[in-house]
C-alpha cells in the first residue's frame, strides 16, 4: 500500500450537487428554490422560532421555574437498595460500582423507602433523618 493509493471507502464520498447549471441538469433555472418567496431569494432565510413578525412562542409564554446544573452532581440511595447490596461498609465507590448512583454523583444522601435487616456502616454519605434512626436501629453507623 502506499500512501497515492489511499482511498476514502465506497460511498464515504459524494458529489456536491451543482444547482443552476442548466436544464439538463435537471436544477437549472430556479435551481430547486421553487418560485418566489423569501426562500427563493439569496439570503433571504430567517432565525430559528421566528413566525413571520407574530410574536414568537418562546416569547409568549411566561418564564416560569429554575434547575439548578448543580443536580447531576447529586444523588439518592434507598434503604431497600443498601439491604440489596453485599457489602457492609459502603461508599461513593461502592455505591457507583454497583450501579446505584451515576458516575457523575458526587453528593449522595439516603432516603427512608423501604427496610433495612443489616447492620451497615456509611461513610461520606449523608442520610435523612428517619432513614438515620432506621440505619442505627439495624446496628450501622454513619461516618
Amino acid at each position: 500500500m502506499e500512501l497515492n493509493g489511499i482511498k476514502p471507502a465506497d460511498g464515504a464520498k459524494h458529489y456536491k450537487r451543482r444547482v443552476g447549471r442548466g436544464i439538463g441538469s435537471g436544477l437549472g433555472k430556479t435551481a430547486g428554490r421553487g418560485h418566489k418567496g423569501q426562500k427563493s431569494r439569496a439570503g433571504g432565510y430567517h432565525k430559528v422560532g421566528f413566525e413571520g413578525g407574530q410574536m414568537p412562542m418562546q416569547r409568549r409564554l411566561p418564564k416560569r421555574g429554575f434547575k439548578s446544573a448543580l443536580l447531576k452532581f447529586n444523588a439518592e440511595v434507598t434503604l431497600s437498595a443498601l439491604n440489596m447490596l453485599d457489602a457492609t461498609e459502603v461508599n461513593l465507590v461502592v455505591l457507583k460500582q454497583a450501579g446505584l448512583v451515576g458516575e457523575l454523583a458526587k453528593v449522595v444522601k439516603v432516603i427512608k423507602t423501604g427496610e433495612l435487616t443489616k447492620a451497615v456502616k456509611l461513610t461520606g454519605i449523608g442520610a435523612t433523618a428517619a432513614a438515620k434512626v432506621a440505619i442505627e436501629a439495624a446496628g450501622g453507623s454513619l461516618v
